[in-house]
């Protein structure tokens, strides 16, 4: 191994291509591998050839150029990123074809779909990286997914999304997909930008980066961004607030460098609630009167802060405002060196930490007019009250009428403090020509430190900024409290505090192999999780000792004692590849990996009692791909066939509580993935970005039980059912044409989105329909300093269902037609002014 190798890691990525260049996603492909010291502002630099751009994820050491990948990969730089205008960080994985995110649900939270990875929320399968490192030990868990501590702004240079393939042995084995962000680092000469942006939902956005040598081989950078929201949907107090600071210090050896960096964030952000819509047949939505499924929600300034008695150890006051946000600090570092001999090492490490809660609402029973919520028997959710004996009152004060629309919403607060270090040593040798053998040592230590508060009924107005209702009743002579003063129906639900500590420990072995036009390499992981996690026992209980206040004789509390669960489980991955490559443009590859998916803190492994876990999800997935390019035209087409075993159902109530015992299942699946750029002439680009899935699910000839949106107990057969959020067919079309002027350029685009039909869970009784959007953009550089760009998402005001509710298993509509649902957000437009030096 020559001695620059390890150099490519670090600038493989580095400089974006020119704006013009890049509309949107398949341009994502672009990347030149040198150094920014010596190269302009990244958004000034011209277009690279595709094929030969550096990646290093899923590779053991030094990276391979793409045209000699032999997996599926994505990459794009900080001006395509920018170009996807991704709502969070979770939307930018739309430029990977089959990655599916719902990121309806706002700025954090997403739940990130993989085609033929049976995930159905959360996101079990796909982890984030930062500069090779994950982020967190777990891929996800209850109320927490990694995209959701990681933000976008001007300090990433660089995203990799690999799907599948040798992921299954490198960083944290992950076989689903991973997104491995790069950071950008100091220059020879001081360069940065600062940037100002303007939205039409009350965006006010500052973004700044600034990179410079420190001394003679030494370089740092800083940088992030501030900005606050009022959000598409307005819930009457910010959506979304804070920022983000990112530093690094990188030194360059003569062969070898190293990279420090550190980063804080802390930023809040509007969890999004689903809000009612209309449903006629299988693909035909409608607005529910008095909503705008376009920008409204529960959300409001009367619901916002509450003091909520039943979590665990005393009570808490809670704030809406602070939503599903982060207050999480990372440090880490890479340290790449090569020896004499063809020796070379690599290391990297990265400590996490902070606070990643969640005050939000969450879906129960469907909206119900507030004469039936009091007395009409059968109203799910409802009180069933002597007739005529109620009073209702808004909080604050005036009678509600009877005819009143109501419903009651969870108003729940999830307390989660992750710590997480993890570091990952790699050996290489080129044992003769062509050939090099890694062996690599991979350790994750992390904890959480939860305190949950589930359940927490709220009756409120079924309308956009909702208010809450209390109520009372009399009864025998005596007058009983059915809600509390804030409007709380039940305090009942889960309320627990755990604690849970783990270290994965993983040892692989990865050699490569150059013949010639072949590239072969045959890699291997042996991985053991330990994992303990200790959970309060619950027992229930009158909360303030008085019958008459009925939302709170019966809660659920920690009683003082704990229950120790301890797993450990070790398990071998694999994976081989081979890519032909047929001239310095074309070439073909084919792969075969085993993988796994180890439980996780709160699902599989809380709740679990005598050490009798559920099994590993595992996959053995078989893909084959082609790659091509010419002044004409772009192609990267990949085909894959994906088997699951071991993937578990957990019957829930309404309230999102475990009910009885879980099931195993498994899946089979077969599909497309398509990234093409058509250039007929010069400055015209036609982007097309597709993939096509035909999933469904096996091993089980039963039906799943489960209780209806009504109450009643039910049952439903899954086997041959289509995969569940997983659209079969999605599509991005992104025609564009720069114009070269005197004083600069200008570029517009404009994307076609086209998604499928897709279902809500197992059962594919709730159908979620299909819909099409058009995003645009106007890219315009003026002299060598300027840039300023007007983007828009959804600009047809397109009603599209990304989920129902979760919280109900099979048809979740009731009469009338009427969903809880979690649409598209409306027309969003900004305006940024940049200037770069």
């Amino acid at each position: 191994m020559q001695y620059r190798k390890p150099r490519l890691i670090r600038y493989a990525l580095s400089a974006a291509i020119a704006t013009a260049l890049a509309p949107a996603i398949a341009a994502a492909q672009d990347a030149p591998a040198q150094p920014p010291a010596q190269t302009a502002p990244a958004e000034r630099q011209t277009e690279p050839s595709t094929l030969d751009t550096v990646v290093v994820s899923g590779t053991a050491a030094g990276g391979v150029r793409k045209l000699e990948a032999s997996f599926n990969i994505v990459t794009a730089n900080a001006e395509q990123i920018k170009q996807a205008n991704p709502k969070s960080t979770a939307d930018l994985l739309k430029i990977s074809p089959g990655m599916w995110p719902e990121s309806t649900g706002g700025q954090t939270g997403a739940n990130i779909e993989i085609a033929g990875f049976p995930g159905g929320g959360d996101a079990p399968y796909f982890s984030t990286l930062l500069m090779g490192s994950p982020l967190y030990g777990m891929p996800t868990l209850s109320f927490f997914e990694t995209t959701s501590m990681f933000r976008l702004d001007d300090t990433v240079e660089a995203v990799e999304i690999l799907q599948g393939g040798p992921s299954v042995v490198f960083a944290d084995g992950q076989m689903g997909a991973s997104a491995n962000f790069f950071l950008k680092t100091g220059t020879e000469e001081p360069s940065g930008s600062v940037g100002l942006t303007y939205g039409n939902e009350g965006l006010w956005r500052l973004d700044g980066f600034a990179g410079f040598k420190v001394a003679e081989g030494w370089y740092g950078s800083i940088g992030g961004f501030w900005r606050e929201s009022d959000g598409v949907r307005d819930p009457q107090f910010k959506a979304d607030k804070g920022g983000q600071l990112t530093a690094t210090l990188a030194h360059d050896f003569d062969r070898g460098n190293l990279t420090l960096y550190a980063r804080y964030l802390n930023d809040k952000n509007q969890f999004i609630t689903p809000i009612p819509v209309i449903q006629r047949g299988r693909d035909s939505f409608s607005a529910y009167p008095g909503f705008d499924p376009l920008k409204d929600t529960y959300y409001s300034n009367a619901i916002r802060r509450v003091h909520l008695p039943s979590y665990p150890n005393g009570g808490k006051d809670a704030d809406l405002a602070d939503g599903r946000g982060a207050d999480v600090v990372f440090v880490g570092g890479n340290f790449d060196y090569a020896f004499d001999s063809g020796w070379s090492i690599s290391d990297r490490f990265l400590y996490t930490e902070g606070d990643m809660d969640t005050s939000a609402l969450f879906s129960g029973n469907n909206p119900a007019t507030l004469q039936d919520m009091l007395y009409t028997s059968g109203t799910p959710g409802g009180f069933q009250l002597p007739a005529g004996s109620a009073t209702a009152n808004y909080v604050g004060g005036g009678a509600v009428p009877l005819d009143q629309s109501v419903i009651q919403q969870g108003w729940w607060h999830i307390h989660k403090h992750l710590k997480a270090f993890n570091n990952d040593f790699r050996l290489s040798k080129d044992l003769f020509e062509g050939n090099t053998l890694t062996v690599g040592l991979y350790v994750n230590h992390y904890s959480m430190s939860d305190k949950w508060s589930l359940g927490n009924q709220m009756l409120m107005t079924n309308e956009p900024n909702a208010t809450p209702i209390t109520v009372s009743y009399a009864d025998g002579g005596q007058v009983y409290q059915r809600t509390d003063g804030q409007g709380f129906a039940d305090f009942g639900g889960f309320h627990i505090a755990q604690f849970g500590s783990a270290t994965n420990t993983a040892l692989y072995l990865s050699d490569s192999w150059r013949i010639g036009k072949w590239l072969l390499d045959l890699s291997g992981r042996l991985e053991n999780q330990d994992a303990k996690n200790n959970v309060c026992n619950l027992v229930n209980i009158d909360l303030d000792n008085d019958p008459l206040t009925l939302y709170n004789n019966s809660v659920p509390v920690c009683d003082g004692t704990f229950s120790r669960i301890h797993y450990d489980k070790t398990h071998p991955t694999w994976t081989a590849g081979a890519n032909y490559a047929f001239t310095d443009r074309m070439s073909a590859y084919g792969r075969v990996n085993t993988g796994a998916h180890f439980l996780d803190f709160d699902n599989g492994i809380r709740g679990t009692t005598n050490g009798d876990f559920p099994p590993m999800h595992k996959i053995r997935n078989y893909e084959a791909g082609f790659k091509y390019q010419s002044p004409l035209l772009y192609a990267d087409i990949s085909a894959y066939r994906r088997v699951f075993s071991g993937l578990q159902y957990q019957p829930t109530d309404g309230l999102g509580s475990p009910t009885g015992e879980r099931q195993i299942y498994g899946s089979e699946s077969w599909g497309v993935n398509f990234i093409g750029v058509l250039t007929p002439i010069d400055n015209l680009r036609l982007q097309l970005v597709g993939n096509y899935l035909d999933g469904e699910y096996t091993d089980y000839d039963a039906c799943f039980p489960y209780t209806d949106i009504n109450g009643n107990a039910a049952c439903a057969p899954i086997e041959g059912r289509q995969l569940q959020r997983q659209p079969k067919f999605r599509a991005m079309f992104t025609p564009s044409y720069r114009f070269e002027l005197a004083w600069g350029d200008i570029t517009p685009y404009v994307t076609y989105t086209y998604v499928g039909d897709h279902t809500q869970d197992q059962s594919a009784l709730q159908q979620l329909g299909s819909y099409h959007t058009i995003d645009f953009g106007i890219t315009t550089n003026v002299g060598e300093n300027w840039q300023f760009n007007l983007r828009g998402t959804n600009m047809t005001n397109e009603l599209g269902l990304t989920e129902s509710n979760s919280r109900i298993f099979g048809s979740a509509t009731t009469a009338g037609g009427v969903l809880l649902a979690r649409p598209m957000e409306g027309r969003e437009v900004n305006f940024q002014a940049k200037y770069s030096w």
